[in-house]
């Protein structure tokens, strides 16, 4: 079954979602928490949203990228380990501590 964004259309690069995030309330916050920690990058859009946000959920890093600057939509996915930056991994601990807070 697919998720509330719809069937998946995969690149052969890409990462496919856990079939089990399924709460579109809790993912579509998961940008704006992100925001509020500065787990983002440095480089804002022409509207002032960042290009990328990090979200630390399930002992998952996902990367959200901004797709729409007027609106501050982001496409999200999950991040192999071999992704993940030594400055996000460094705050695992303190992440799950906050249980489960986004980045």
């Amino acid at each position: 079954m697919p998720s509330f964004a719809g069937p998946p259309k995969l690149r052969s690069d890409a990462s496919r979602c856990p079939t089990d995030l399924k709460d579109a309330a809790e993912i579509t916050g998961w940008p704006a928490t992100a925001i509020r920690a500065g787990l983002v990058s440095g480089d804002p859009g022409e509207d002032g949203f960042p290009k990328y946000v990090w979200a630390f959920k399930r002992n998952t890093w996902f990367e959200g990228r901004l797709v729409n600057e007027v609106q501050g939509t982001y496409k999200g996915y999950p991040l192999a380990d071999d992704e993940v930056s030594p400055g996000l991994r460094v705050r695992e601990d303190d992440l799950r501590e906050t249980e489960d807070v986004s980045l």
